[in-house]
């Protein structure tokens, strides 16, 4: 009949139309998505609709990325994620594209989704269109605006606050923020991890008053939406009050007091393994619509990958900060004479710890080495160095090195570490004896001195360059300042955080270091505390490592007197003349009573070291006042060969001289010291009053 009735009308030889024509005519184009190799095929209109020669286009979608904006891109990939996890088999959706010129116009796609006889996804053929006549000036067009707007808006605003959270706690900060609910438009919100052993932790809920008991801690494989979300990876959408009782029973009773009608629970996804859930819980909803519903799934997978940054972070940290821990002092020696307080105070910013450090050497004669240091950096790089670099510089002080030779050196031993890291430090040798400070700075802070009455000053310390930086520029001389430590003063080292205050000069923040101080308490661990607690309130970005040493004059030993003598090899009238000083010595400093066995100590002392060494020796005598006044007698040489007791036999000529010293003294030892060493003897004798 149609055949007939089309003679009859004498239609015209194209008729009916082809469908390519039409769908030319009406401003559609084609386009077919093989999912398995990503190809998309885009027929000539297609590309017309998107504004792009067909020169610009690969056959792959991300080819077409520069003509769609961001925030619709996320939208349209998140609308057609959801598609072939639901097993929809179809889709469409209205968005904007760039056009060459900058203007923005309106488009419509419309996809089919193929599947395989497993109801696996494998392509989407769909159309798409210029849809700008059909939005002008409608209603419709309108309401979309308003709705995308508000949608944008969500997904911009909530993803720049999830851009500077660092942490778990900052992820949760932005979640729980009353701003972020309302733009979610939800009356609470839940979040929980995935631990170990399938086990889901509650980590946030809110607003307060809104935790619900027993849901602390809960299982993946048991009855509740979050566990739901994180077996299956799929959202749930709970759209009815009824819809929560019956699906949840377990649960619903405890919601239900909440005035809770629907709710949106999100699986938290990254690197396609589940990491945990969100639930948003709303009062006065019905239903979600399809831009809701891709809206809230894009800020779930916006909100999964800032989560997992975060947790990744909180490992590191501990990570980092356990390893500085590992490379400080466990413990801090207790040096007769000196009162000491160290901190070390760890950033939440950056890369969170990194190179500060501090240590406490003890070393011969009454002597303390203080350091404080940074190395470059804030990971867990610089942390490995600082360890190296505390443990070599402890080592060099140990030896009997002076400051320069130990900066010179530690200097050497960065650089030679093949390693990009700089460190600043300060190196502090204290005689608490004297009282003298020997300082040595490698671009570092200058030191603090606090009077007894609370005055605190700067001390401008000569310096070099920073360690490794003077061994790559072959600099590697250290002036050596010396400063008068008076019993009562603390000398106060400390790195850079502890001055440093975002948008003031480093000048600022010395003078307001000087005058909490000067304020600060007087006993050292309360004073070491409040500096800190200064730093935590101001919110610094750096590490602090802090260490004050009080000198106290009541315990600290005093010397009531030195004789040197340098004695060459072959050199008789230099033997007698060191003779003739500790005989001297003996009698001046009323030790006559043990004359004998002091000098016959010495002169073994001084023939061991000329006979058994090169260069020489250099004899010295001091008195030693304190609990019980002491002689003490050194001899030094530049060999690192130690001495050793040994039986001389019934006939031999030597190796009674330790033998002697050891029979006779109260007490003697060995001293490495950077050029050799140190062997010294103490002999106890009466106080002056009794002496004469």
């Amino acid at each position: 009949m149609v055949d007939r009735a089309a003679g009859a009308l004498s239609l015209p030889d194209d008729w009916p139309a082809d469908p390519d024509l039409s769908l030319i005519l009406n401003r559609m184009g084609l386009w077919d998505w093989d999912l398995a190799s990503g190809l998309m095929h885009m027929d000539e209109p297609a590309l017309e609709v998107f504004d792009v020669r067909p020169e610009e286009y690969d056959g792959r979608p991300e080819s077409l990325a520069f003509r769609v904006p961001p925030e619709e891109g996320a939208r349209l990939d998140a609308m057609v994620a959801q598609a072939l996890k639901t097993g929809s088999d179809h889709y469409g959706a209205y968005f904007r594209i760039r056009r060459r010129d900058g203007s923005l116009r309106w488009t419509h796609t419309q996809g089919r989704v193929r599947r395989d006889g497993k109801g696996r996804p494998v392509r989407i053929i769909g159309i798409v269109r210029d849809a700008t006549e059909e939005l002008a000036d409608s209603s419709a067009r309108i309401a979309v605006d308003i709705e995308r707007r508000r949608q944008t808006s969500v997904v911009e605003s909530t993803t720049a606050a999830l851009a500077h959270a660092r942490t778990v706690q900052d992820v949760i900060d932005v979640l729980k923020d009353s701003h972020g609910l309302e733009h979610f438009g939800a009356t609470s919100l839940v979040m929980g991890l995935l631990e170990s052993g399938g086990r889901i932790h509650l980590v946030a809920e809110g607003p307060e008053g809104s935790f619900v008991p027993g849901t602390r801690y809960t299982r993946v494989d048991e009855q509740y939406p979050m566990s739901e979300v994180v077996r299956t990876l799929a959202p749930r959408f709970i759209e009815s009050r009824e819809d929560f009782a019956t699906s949840y029973p377990v649960l619903w009773p405890n919601i239900e007091v909440l005035g809770i009608e629907a709710a949106a629970y999100l699986p938290l996804i990254a690197q396609a393994q589940p990491i945990g859930a969100l639930g948003l819980l709303y009062r006065d909803k019905s239903g979600f619509s399809a831009e809701e519903r891709n809206v809230l799934i894009a800020l779930g997978s916006s909100i999964a990958q800032s989560l997992q940054r975060a947790v990744l972070y909180d490992q590191e940290h501990d990570l980092a900060e356990g390893l500085q821990q590992a490379m400080l002092p466990r413990k801090i020696p207790q040096v007769p004479g000196a009162g000491i307080a160290v901190r070390y105070r760890s950033a939440r910013m950056g890369r969170d710890v990194g190179g500060d450090w501090y240590d406490v050497i003890t070393l011969p004669g009454g002597r303390v080495g203080a350091v404080i240091g940074d190395v470059q950096g804030h990971d867990t790089d610089a942390a490995a160095v600082m360890g190296q670099l505390r443990i070599v510089l402890r080592a060099y002080a140990a030896e009997g090195h002076t400051p320069a030779t130990v900066m010179a050196r530690a200097s050497v031993f960065l650089h030679e570490l093949d390693t990009d890291r700089f460190a600043t430090c300060m190196y502090a040798e204290v005689d608490l004896t004297t009282g003298v400070v020997q300082a040595v700075r490698a671009g570092h802070m200058d030191p603090l001195i606090r009077d007894a009455d609370g005055t605190c000053r700067r001390v401008p310390v000569e310096g070099g360059l920073p360690l490794g930086l003077s061994a790559e520029f072959g600099q590697l001389e250290y002036p050596v300042n010396t400063v008068e430590l008076d019993p009562g003063q603390t000398l106060i080292l400390y790195t850079d955080g502890l001055v440093e205050m975002p948008g003031a000069d480093l000048d600022d923040g010395l003078q307001l270091l000087t005058a909490l101080v000067h304020a600060g308490p007087r006993d050292l661990q309360l004073l070491a505390d409040h500096l800190c607690d200064v730093v935590e309130e101001r919110g610094g970005d750096d590490d602090v490592a802090l260490l004050l040493l009080r000198r106290k004059g009541a315990f600290a030993p005093r010397t009531g007197g030195r004789l040197r003598q340098h004695v060459a090899q072959n050199d008789p009238e230099a033997l007698r003349s060191a003779r003739h000083m500790v005989r001297a010595a003996v009698r001046a400093w009323g030790a006559r009573e043990r004359a004998d066995e002091i000098e016959l100590a010495a002169d073994e002392m001084i023939t061991n070291a000329l006979m058994h060494t090169d260069g020489g020796a250099i004899v010295t005598v001091r008195v030693l006042s304190g609990p019980q006044r002491r002689l003490r007698v050194e001899v030094e040489d530049r060999s690192s060969a130690l001495p050793r007791r040994r039986d001389a036999g019934e006939s031999g000529v030597s190796g009674r001289g330790l033998l002697l010293v050891d029979r006779l003294a109260d007490a003697w030892g060995v001293e490495s010291r950077g050029s050799g060493k140190c062997v010294w003897c103490e002999f106890t004798v009466p106080d002056r009053a009794g002496g004469e």
